[in-house]
């Protein structure tokens, strides 16, 4: 089992960058692939972006690509999304994901098993 913190969302200005942190326990964090979805009530939760174990592949919504990084530290737990140049419609509460195996066709939040409590981005112009 995994257990996951996200960490570092707060008010940042249209254009501007945050990176988002996810802690995760347990010493198998490394056999995880991770993403990071978000959700803006009504909305559903959508995906922005995922990785595999290893941190060799990686995957991003079309609405993110260019702009954001997803990356791992298997060695300190944590899974990063960096963000940069960020637009007002992006505010919505960011969370982390695990699932046991990477699929680059995993887009959808019924696809992972584990899931932080999430952290609020607010993106104001």
């Amino acid at each position: 089992q995994v257990q996951l913190v996200e960490s570092g969302g707060r008010l940042v200005q249209t254009g501007g960058s945050l990176r988002l942190s996810c802690a995760a326990s347990g010493r198998t964090f490394s056999s995880y692939a991770m993403g990071w979805f978000r959700q803006a009530p009504p909305k559903e939760r959508e995906f922005v972006a995922a990785i595999s174990w290893t941190g060799g592949s990686t995957n991003y919504a079309d609405s993110v690509k260019g702009r954001f990084t997803i990356a791992r530290d298997n060695a300190n737990n944590t899974v990063y999304l960096q963000m940069n140049s960020l637009k007002s419609e992006e505010t919505a509460v960011y969370y982390c994901a695990a699932r046991r195996e990477w699929n680059k066709k995993a887009t959808t939040f019924t696809q992972y098993t584990y899931w932080g409590q999430g952290t609020q981005v607010t993106v104001s112009s």
